[in-house]
């Protein structure tokens, strides 16, 4: 790992690695989860869900289930005090459905009684007339207009063209396939969970997991006619995230119940509910042509992507503009034609999910260019290296990449490193495909290596209003100057608390620093998600730093003040003043929001515009071993290389490439939601399958620092750009050993085998 970080402040500042203050409680079993809120007089909550991916609704009875006793109460949408509709960016999904539903375990009804099992046995007595119809389920007929319509407007949620250069250029060397890409859950471990609880000023204040709370919020106070001053959100410990928890699940359920009852509610889902009760990654199919020169140079990319939407709307249109936006990959291509479209069907909502778009589309543009790489005679490293874009290339919206891009030392770096040694002699079933099974021990198992880079932009796009508020307060604290920082932004284990703690620690120089649960008491910070908390939430809280030691350098009349290990240092006059003194009795309290500089509004015609913030880029070899008679497949190594601009917590950075590669190992060879006419075949982790740490290989892996100037400390977001690259480079790895064209993933047995 390189490193040329500088460290100011403490020693515990940006540039290290201090130990993160959840860490031990969390690897000990004793960090409180959402799921583990207790309240001493609550009630359970639980939701009955639709059985039919498609239906009318032609009555609901819960006569029965009142009468169970420990009920306190059973809501249908006939409840609702406010608007029965809400939507991460459009309100187009029902809180508890009317007159139809339009997926499998859309919710219909809520009970709440004194005990979970009492709650689920009154709402199997809820009695559902249903008149079942023929599901919609695929996402490119829907769009075509084949077979009814999901919703009255029609199918498409959004489309979006790109277009740029000549879109009739030929070229001597053409290369065409058909992908598709499965539906992957989030699979956090910790199920869907909180606590509501009514106050006495008619309002209510909900304890929960989720990604951005002022979204809930406004989704919320719509739902219950509230004013956002009656509902009140606090974080509750997040196990785990990925996307999963930015659209809404128990919220606006639990607040309802608690108000209806007067008592704190508490909802958890189950695992089974888990998989219904939230969205997961777009399904996609997609057709590519590449043309290129005999030397290997792109002349041009044609290609038209469906993604599947399932039911509601979540965040489909801006995955699909990252799909669009991102559809060619970290390459220079001067003629584009691109259109990517989403689709309201009859399958799982689908939303947020790490990579959001530029996953499905980097297994397609990747899979193209191994196919390219064959055509022209190449190596596929150096197919890439030649087509790779650099700081100043135009991206296909015509928007300049004007910071670091180094695609081609990336894929220099991986291909580089030495590789596993060549297995001999007897060899341990644990490193062999199917392992301690025994299904071989050696036999037709041949190794395959594969290279994939990929590219993911950072924050919010398309002109959106991306901002976070912070705010820090400077005092003495037990005869020490301490800080504390309150923001909204949520720590869904990523490890933002800790980075928060070192930029305070850098920009202030003091060591104690303590930051508040997040809630909604102070100003949106945005979602966790889009790699965004630290560029934009770090950002703000380093603003608010600055504007408290802009404040202190005033009152002491020392303008070139910098806060170094407790002490007040002029560049002018070296030490001035131990800070606890200087401070005294006074306390300096700043809060601040701040934005990173805008984008623009794709041009709805052509795609046109400078729509992202930033753009990430990382690069995987995979070694893979396969039995070829069997169609197992065991990663030997999934070596990466990845610009972060600069590192802030080195070991954090660390983990966040380990574990966005972990999740796309699983997308390439066994994570997927299988559906049967829009109903889930395997709503279980028994069924569901996710990689353990005997799946995950080695790694070895290159950080590079190549700061952006426009970011806070020159950062790049860290988090989704590993996911991207590491599924195509593992499932290039089965090919190069079984000579199978594997256009899908997961990557099946049948797969390889047939």
């Amino acid at each position: 790992m390189t490193t040329s970080v500088e460290r100011t402040g403490t020693a515990d500042g940006i540039g290290a690695s201090p130990r993160r203050p959840d860490g031990i409680v969390k690897v000990r079993g004793e960090f409180a989860y959402s799921s583990d809120l207790w309240h001493e007089d609550m009630v359970w909550g639980v939701t009955l869900r639709s059985p039919h991916p498609s239906a009318r609704i032609t009555g609901i009875d819960i006569t029965e289930a009142l009468k169970v006793p420990g009920v306190e109460a059973v809501l249908t949408h006939e409840d609702l005090p406010g608007a029965n509709r809400y939507g991460l960016e459009h309100p187009d999904q029902p809180v508890l459905a009317v007159d139809v539903v339009r997926y499998q375990g859309e919710p219909v009804a809520l009970v709440a009684a004194d005990h979970p099992e009492t709650a689920r046995r009154a709402m199997q007595r809820i009695r559902v007339g249903y008149e079942v119809l023929e599901p919609v389920t695929d996402a490119e007929r829907a769009v075509r207009g084949d077979g009814p319509k999901v919703h009255p407007n029609g199918n498409v949620v959004r489309h979006v063209p790109i277009r740029r250069g000549d879109l009739a250029a030929t070229a001597d060397v053409v290369v065409s396939g058909v992908y598709e890409v499965g539906m992957q859950d989030q699979a956090f471990l910790g199920p869907e969970s909180g606590l509501a609880v009514p106050a006495e000023d008619g309002g209510v204040d909900l304890y929960v997991a989720t990604q951005w709370l002022h979204v809930d919020q406004r989704q919320i106070v719509a739902a219950l006619g509230l004013p956002e001053d009656k509902v009140r959100l606090t974080l509750g410990g997040v196990g785990g995230a990925f996307g999963g928890r930015e659209d809404l699940s128990i919220q606006i359920h639990a607040c309802l119940l608690a108000l209806r009852t007067g008592k704190p509610v508490k909802m958890v889902y189950n695992r089974e509910e888990s998989f219904y009760g939230h969205v997961h990654r777009h399904p996609a199919k997609m057709y590519y042509e590449h043309g290129a020169d005999r030397d290997g140079k792109l002349v041009y990319v044609k290609a038209k992507l469906f993604l599947d939407g399932g039911a509601y709307a979540s965040s489909t249109g801006a995955v699909v503009a990252n799909a669009a936006t991102l559809g060619v990959g970290p390459y220079d291509v001067d003629n584009v034609r691109v259109d990517c479209w989403g689709a309201y069907t009859n399958n799982p909502p689908c939303g947020a999910m790490r990579g959001f778009g530029a996953v499905q589309a980097a297994f397609a543009y990747e899979s193209q260019m191994d196919k390219l790489a064959q055509a022209c005679g190449l190596d596929p490293v150096e197919v890439r290296v030649r087509n790779a874009m650099s700081e100043g290339s135009r991206m296909p919206t015509g928007q300049v990449v004007d910071s670091a891009a180094p695609v081609a030392e990336l894929l220099r770096r991986v291909a580089a490193k030495p590789l596993p040694p060549a297995p001999t002699g007897e060899r341990d079933l644990r490193t062999l495909p199917g392992g301690v099974s025994n299904t071989t021990h050696g036999e037709g198992v041949v190794r395959g290596v594969g290279y994939a880079v990929g590219i993911k932009n950072i924050c919010f796009s398309e002109g959106f209003d991306d901002y976070s508020t912070a705010r820090v307060q400077l005092r003495v604290v037990g005869g020490e100057a301490a800080a504390t920082v309150q923001t909204a932004a949520c720590e869904v284990g990523q490890g933002l608390v800790t980075v928060l703690q070192q930029i305070v620690r850098t920009e202030l120089g003091v060591e104690q620093v303590t930051i508040l649960p997040a809630d909604t008491s102070i100003g949106d910070a945005g979602s966790t998600s889009a790699s965004r908390q630290t560029y934009v939430t770090g950002g703000a809280v380093r603003a608010a730093c600055v504007a408290v030691r802009t404040a202190l350098a005033k009152r002491i009349g020392s303008p070139d003040l910098e806060l170094v290990g407790g002490k007040l240092v002029s560049t002018r006059d070296g030490v001035v003043a131990d800070l606890a003194d200087a401070l005294g009795e006074d306390v300096y309290d700043e809060t601040v929001e701040w934005r990173h500089r805008p984008t623009e509004v794709l041009d709805p015609e052509t795609g046109a515009g400078n729509a992202h913030v930033q753009y990430g880029f990382a690069a995987h070899r995979a070694v893979v071993d396969v039995d070829t008679e069997l169609g197992l497949v065991k990663v030997v190594a999934l070596d990466c290389a990845q610009d972060v601009g600069r590192a802030l917590n080195p070991q954090a950075v660390l983990g966040q490439i380990q574990g966005g590669s972990a999740q796309g190992l699983g997308l390439a060879v066994m994570e997927e939601i299988q559906t049967w006419d829009g109903k889930i075949r395997n709503p279980s982790f028994t069924d569901y399958l996710i990689p353990t740490v005997l799946d995950m290989p080695p790694m070895d892996i290159d950080v590079l620092e190549r700061a952006d100037p426009n970011a806070p400390y020159g950062l790049r977001g860290v988090g989704e750009p590993p996911t991207i690259s590491a599924t195509p480079a593992i499932v290039a790895a089965i090919r190069a050993a079984t000579g199978k064209e594997l256009p899908r993933v997961p990557v099946r047995p049948e797969h390889i085998v047939s």
